[in-house]
């Protein structure tokens, strides 16, 4: 029945990305996500001192070390299975994919590169918020263009 539907799932789906280029976007996310953590862990002495509510709960009830890694992980790791899993389950043709890739980087690039860079770098540069989101977007998307290539997805299996 599971073969016949094939939502045939394994471990490995959850842990292991099926190709190259997922697996660079996966490490081009936890960069800036692992940036921001490093930032964080390397000038935050007090709970208080974190922005982000949920972290700072974390925080005060683990400590700031233990809290703000159990946070990353707890907070993290969703993405982590949502992209590896995706790689194996999502398979467009190559333009389709091109393009659904492109928005999926322009997506990480807002909403976790432009996030996470901009409270990582909140630390120790004094910018505006927004001048340090759209940095980091913008770096994440250069790195994207460059080491990803969305635009050159290399499925080993052609879709009929």
């Amino acid at each position: 029945m599971e073969k016949e539907l094939g939502a045939f799932f394994r471990l490995k789906c959850f842990v292991f990305p099926k190709n190259n280029h997922w697996l660079k976007r996966i490490l081009l996310v936890f960069a800036f996500i692992f940036f921001d953590y490093f930032a964080t862990m390397a000038f935050c002495r007090f709970p208080w001192e974190e922005a982000n509510v949920y972290a700072r709960f974390f925080m005060e009830n683990f400590g700031v070390q233990a809290g703000l890694t159990l946070f990353v992980f707890v907070a993290n790791f969703p993405i982590y299975v949502t992209l590896s899993l995706d790689s194996h389950l999502v398979r467009f043709p190559a333009k389709m994919a091109a393009i659904v890739e492109s928005l999926t980087d322009f997506v990480f690039a807002w909403f976790i590169a432009g996030l996470h860079f901009s409270g990582g770098t909140s630390w120790f540069w004094s910018a505006s918020d927004v001048v340090r989101h759209v940095l980091g977007a913008f770096l994440y998307l250069v790195i994207a263009f460059i080491f990803v290539k969305p635009y050159r997805p290399c499925y080993g299996e052609k879709v009929a």
